[in-house]
C-alpha cells in the first residue's frame, strides 16, 4: 500500500471510528471473561464539550482501551443527566424569547417544551465525545429521565419513605430566587464579597432610650420580630423586659435575652428575623417568636415590605438606606467582608427561606460509606489527599433536601387526599396511591381524581446517585445477570468538585441497595486552568473550543497534550503548545514507520551482529519500560505512564534502535532484522494505543492487511518476558561513548562520512557486546583496546574508561594545542576562584546548603575537565 508522506489526522479519525462502530468493538455483553466496567459521569443533557470533559473522558478512554487489550470484557456506559435546574432555565429562557410565560402553561405543556428542547439539543455532547475517540458502549446509552431510570428513582423514594428515612419538614432552606427552587447546602457556593455594615437605631418603647444594631441587610428589618441581648451584658441591664420599635414599619417587638449573643461582637444587640436567617430561626423557635416572611419567591418584597412591595431586595436595600439616613436612624456604615451564598447553577444570591420540603435522613445512611473509604479501604480515592475532604463532609453530614420547585425531573410520588400537611400517601403509582388513600381515609369509594400529586420534582442528584446501579437495571431487577456481572464497577473518573454531590452519594446508595461498594477506585482529576492558573470558563473567555483543537492538532495530539500535563488530582495548566507536542509525536511515529517501510529487504543477507544485539537490548528495555508503565497505571499516574511510553518510543526506538539497524544509504536490510523490528513496532503500537488510538490503528493496518478480528483495538497487550538488566546497563554506557564520539566530531568539524580511528583503555572491564554498535554509529574505521594513552589523539572519559580519537590528518595539531592551552588556563582560573570561595569559612558557614553543594560540584567538574584537557594535550604533543 502507498503510505502518504504526511499523517492526515482528520480523515484517519473518521475512518477508524466508523470502522470500530461498524464492527461493534465497543459493545459488551456478560461472558466468561473478567469484566472491567466504567460508568461515565453523565454530562448535562444540554452540555457541549469543554476542556474538563476532554480531560475526564480521555482518561476514561485510556483505561477502557487498555482493559480491552488486557483481555478483559470492557464496558463503558455512556449517558446524560437531565440536569433539572440548568435545563429548565434554558427552556424558560427560550419560552420567554417566544413571549411565553412558564407560569401560564400547564405541567404537561411545559414538559412538552422541555422534551422538545432535549430532543433538539440533548446528547450533542455524546456525539462530540466520539470525535475524541471515546470507545463507549453506545448501545447502552442512558438518560436519567428514561422511563426505566425514573421508575428506579421513584421506587427508591418510596422505599426510603417506608423505612422512615424520607420525611416532609418545614425548615429553613437555601432558596434560589432566579430558578425559584430550593438548593441543598452543597449546591451553594460561598463567595467572599466586599459589602457594608449598617448601624441602625431602634427606639425603646415608653422611654427616650435607644439601642443600636448592626446589619448587612437593612431591607430585612420588615421581618424583625425581636431584639436579643446577652443576659450577662451589663450594658443592657436596663433593657431587660422592655420592647423595641422597628424603624419604618413601627412594629413593637420584645427585647429577649439569650447567651447566643456574643458580647464582644458588633454592638451587643442583635435583630432577630426568624424567616430569613437560620440562626435567627433557632432563636425564634426557642423564644416562640412570630415569623414574618417579607419576600416573594423571586426575592422581591411582599406586602410586609410596605411601600417597597414588588421591588427587588437589592433595589430596596439602596432605597431604604437613603430613607433610614434621612430619618436619622442610620448611625454609620462600615466596610465589611462577608461570605455570600450563591447558587452554583444560576449564580443568584441565595435567600434563606422557611419552606415545606422533603428531606432524607443521612446520618445512618452515611456510616457504611464513611467506613468504605476511611476504614476498610473498599473504595480508594486517588490521590489519597481527598480522604480528608471526604471525612469532613461525611462526618458533618446534614439531612438532604431532596425536593425542588421545578417541573423538569422525576415528580415526587406523594399524593394528597386532603388539605392537611399530613394528608398524603407515598406510592410508586396512582393506582397504588388510591389503595393506600382508601385505607388511610377509610373511604373505599375514593377515586384517583380525588388525589393531587405533589408538584415538586426530585433533586437531580437523587437520580444520579443510583447511576452505577440503575444503568444495569439493578433497582427494578436486583438479581438480573447484568448487575451481577458488571457491579461493582471498577474505576470512576470525575472531578473533586462533585466528590460529595455525586461520589459520596453513589457510595451511600451502593451500600443501601446492593450492600456493596459501587466502584473500587475513584480517580479525581484536577481542574483545567490556563497558563495564568485561572479556571477555564466561558465568562473569562480563556477556554479554547475543544472541537477546533481536535481539528487543528488531531484527537490523538489533543489527548497527548492533555495527559502530559495532568497529574492525578492536580490542576492542569493547559497550554496549546502541549497539543502541538502531541501532534509532533504523532508525526515522529508516522515518519519512523515510513522509514522502516522504505527499506528494501534482502532475504539472502545475514543479520549484522550490531542489529542482533540492538534488538536484544530493545526487547529488554521494552519489558522494563512496560513494567514501569503498569506500575504507573496501578497508581493512576496516567501522565507518567504516557511520558514513559513517549520516551521509550521517541528516544529508545526512533533515536537509537532505528539508527542502529538502519541500512547504509541505498543498501538493503536483512529480512531477520526487518521482521523483528516490525514486531517491535507492533508492540509499541499496542502500549501506545490507549493514548493515541487513531494513529496506532492506522499504522497497524498499513503494516499488513488484517481481518476485523485482528484489529489493534482488540489485539493483546504484549506478554511479559524476562529482562536482561546487564544488557540495558551496557547499552547505557555504549550510548555515552557514542555521544562522546559525536561531540568530538561536532567540535572538530569532522564530517560523519569520514571514518575515524578509535581506541579504549578499558579500566571498567566493559563488555564488548556493543562495540559493533559503537563502530557503526561512530563511523569508526578501527576499534582497538590499548593499555597506554594514544599519542596525537583527543580523549574523553566515560566512568573510568578512557577513549581516544587519533587526530593525525584530521585537524591542525598546532592550532588545537593552542586552543586546548587557552581552555586549560581559563578552567584553572575558574577552579581557583571556586576553591577560594570554598576555603572561606564564613561562606561555608553562612551560605545555604544548596549553594555550597553547587560550588563543590563546580569544583569537581572543573577538576575532571582539567584532567581531560591535560590528557588531550599530552596525546597531541
Amino acid at each position: 500500500m502507498e503510505i502518504p508522506s504526511k499523517y492526515n489526522a482528520l480523515s484517519v479519525e473518521k475512518k477508524w471510528y466508523d470502522y470500530w462502530m461498524e464492527h461493534n468493538y465497543f459493545h459488551s455483553v456478560p461472558d466468561e471473561r473478567e469484566p472491567y466496567t466504567i460508568v461515565i459521569p453523565p454530562p448535562n443533557v444540554t452540555g457541549v464539550l469543554h476542556m474538563g470533559h476532554m480531560l475526564n473522558n480521555t482518561i476514561q478512554d485510556v483505561l477502557i482501551r487498555r482493559a480491552r487489550l488486557l483481555g478483559k470484557n470492557a464496558c463503558w456506559v455512556p449517558g446524560t443527566d437531565h440536569a433539572s435546574i440548568a435545563t429548565e432555565a434554558k427552556v424558560v429562557a427560550k419560552l420567554k424569547g417566544q413571549g411565553i410565560d412558564k407560569n401560564d402553561l400547564t405541567r404537561e405543556e411545559f414538559l412538552k417544551h422541555a422534551w422538545d428542547w432535549t430532543e433538539e439539543y440533548g446528547g450533542v455532547i455524546l456525539e462530540q465525545l466520539k470525535k475524541l475517540g471515546c470507545s463507549c458502549d453506545w448501545d447502552r446509552t442512558k438518560f436519567t429521565l428514561d422511563d426505566d431510570m425514573s421508575e428506579a428513582v421513584i421506587k427508591v423514594f418510596v422505599d426510603l419513605f417506608n423505612k422512615g428515612l424520607i420525611y416532609r419538614g418545614y425548615r429553613m432552606v437555601n432558596w434560589d430566587p432566579e430558578a425559584k427552587t430550593t438548593l441543598s447546602d452543597e449546591e451553594v457556593i460561598h463567595i467572599e464579597k466586599q459589602g457594608l455594615l449598617y448601624y441602625l437605631e431602634y427606639k425603646v418603647e415608653g422611654s427616650n432610650d435607644k439601642l443600636t444594631i448592626a446589619t448587612t441587610r437593612p431591607e430585612t428589618i420588615f421581618g424583625d420580630t425581636a431584639i436579643c441581648i446577652n443576659p450577662n451584658d451589663e450594658r443592657f441591664t436596663h433593657l431587660k423586659g422592655k420592647k423595641a420599635i422597628v424603624p419604618i414599619c413601627g412594629r413593637v417587638v420584645p427585647i429577649i435575652e439569650d447567651d447566643y449573643v456574643d458580647i464582644e461582637f458588633g454592638t451587643g444587640c442583635l435583630k432577630v428575623t426568624p424567616a430569613h436567617d437560620e440562626n435567627d430561626k433557632v432563636l425564634g423557635d426557642k423564644h416562640s417568636l412570630k415569623v414574618v416572611d417579607i419576600f416573594n419567591d423571586d426575592a422581591s418584597l411582599n406586602g410586609f415590605g410596605m411601600h417597597y412591595e414588588g421591588q427587588d431586595r437589592f433595589v430596596v436595600r439602596k432605597a431604604i438606606v437613603k430613607e433610614l439616613e434621612a430619618s436619622g436612624i442610620l448611625v454609620k456604615t462600615e466596610s465589611h467582608i462577608n461570605k455570600v451564598g450563591t447558587s452554583e447553577r444560576t449564580k443568584a444570591v441565595i435567600e434563606p427561606r422557611l419552606s415545606d420540603q422533603w428531606f432524607l435522613k443521612m446520618e445512618d445512611l452515611a456510616k457504611p460509606a464513611l467506613d468504605a473509604v476511611l476504614n476498610n479501604g473498599d473504595v480508594k480515592l486517588f490521590p489519597k489527599k481527598f480522604e480528608n475532604t471526604y471525612r469532613h463532609w461525611m462526618e458533618n453530614i446534614r439531612d438532604w433536601n431532596i425536593s425542588r420547585q421545578l417541573i423538569w425531573g422525576q415528580q415526587i410520588p406523594a399524593y394528597y387526599y386532603g388539605d392537611g400537611k399530613e394528608d398524603f400517601v407515598v406510592a410508586e403509582s396512582i393506582e397504588d396511591a388510591v389503595k393506600l388513600a382508601r385505607v388511610r381515609t377509610s373511604n373505599s369509594e375514593l377515586q384517583a381524581s380525588s388525589l393531587k400529586q405533589d408538584t415538586d420534582a426530585l433533586d437531580t442528584w437523587f437520580s444520579s446517585w443510583l447511576w452505577p446501579i440503575s444503568v444495569f437495571d439493578g433497582i427494578r431487577n436486583p438479581e438480573n445477570n447484568e448487575i451481577k456481572y458488571y457491579y461493582p464497577t471498577n474505576d470512576l473518573v470525575t472531578g473533586p468538585d462533585i466528590l460529595f454531590f455525586w461520589v459520596a452519594r453513589m457510595i451511600i446508595a451502593g451500600y443501601e441497595y446492593k450492600d456493596q461498594k459501587p466502584f473500587e477506585n475513584v480517580y479525581l482529576t484536577g481542574l483545567v486552568r490556563d497558563k495564568q492558573r485561572r479556571k477555564m470558563s466561558k465568562q473569562l473567555g480563556n477556554s479554547p473550543d475543544a472541537l477546533k483543537l481536535i481539528e487543528e492538532y488531531g484527537a490523538d495530539g489533543v489527548r497527548v497534550g492533555l495527559l502530559l500535563s495532568s497529574a492525578a488530582g492536580n490542576d492542569l495548566m493547559f497550554d496549546e503548545d502541549l497539543c502541538q507536542q502531541g501532534k509532533q509525536f504523532a508525526n515522529k511515529i508516522w515518519n519512523a514507520f515510513r522509514l522502516i517501510q522504505g527499506w528494501d529487504i534482502d532475504n539472502s543477507m545475514e543479520q549484522p551482529n550490531s542489529s542482533k544485539v540492538a534488538l536484544e537490548w530493545y526487547a529488554s528495555k521494552f519489558q522494563k519500560t512496560t513494567a514501569e508503565i503498569e506500575d504507573h497505571f496501578s497508581k493512576y499516574r496516567l501522565s507518567d505512564a504516557l511520558m514513559t511510553t513517549y520516551k521509550l518510543i521517541w528516544d529508545d526506538f526512533a533515536s537509537w534502535l532505528l539508527e542502529i539497524i538502519k541500512p547504509a544509504y541505498q543498501k538493503p536490510i536483512d529480512s531477520t532484522t526487518y521482521n523483528e523490528v516490525i514486531g517491535v513496532l507492533e508492540n509499541n503500537l499496542k502500549i501506545l494505543h490507549p493514548f493515541m488510538p487513531f494513529l496506532t490503528e492506522e499504522i497497524w493496518h498499513y503494516i499488513k492487511e488484517r481481518a476485523p478480528e485482528e484489529a489493534l483495538i482488540v489485539s493483546q497487550w504484549p506478554e511479559k518476558k524476562s529482562i536482561n538488566d546487564k544488557l540495558i546497563s551496557e547499552f547505557e554506557l555504549a550510548a555515552e561513548v557514542i555521544s562522546g564520539i559525536r561531540n568530538i566530531r561536532k567540535q572538530k568539524h569532522i564530517a560523519f562520512k569520514d571514518a575515524i580511528s578509535f581506541a579504549i583503555i578499558n579500566n571498567e572491564d566493559t563488555s564488548s557486546t556493543f562495540d559493533e554498535v559503537i563502530s557503526k554509529l561512530g563511523n569508526l574505521e578501527s576499534f582497538n583496546y590499548v593499555e597506554e594513552p594514544v599519542d596525537g589523539a583527543l580523549t574523553f572519559r566515560v566512568k573510568s574508561n578512557e577513549y581516544f580519537i587519533p587526530m593525525e590528518g584530521s585537524i591542525d595539531v598546532e592550532a588545537e594545542v593552542k586552543k586546548l592551552i587557552e581552555e586549560l588556563n581559563y578552567t584553572e582560573g575558574f577552579l581557583k576562584s571556586v576553591q577560594k570561595k570554598l576555603a572561606n569559612e564564613r561562606f561555608i558557614n553562612n551560605a545555604p546548603e544548596q549553594v555550597v553543594t553547587s560550588e563543590k560540584k563546580k569544583e569537581a567538574d572543573a577538576l575532571a575537565k582539567i584532567e581531560t584537557i591535560k590528557a588531550s594535550l599530552a596525546s597531541l604533543k
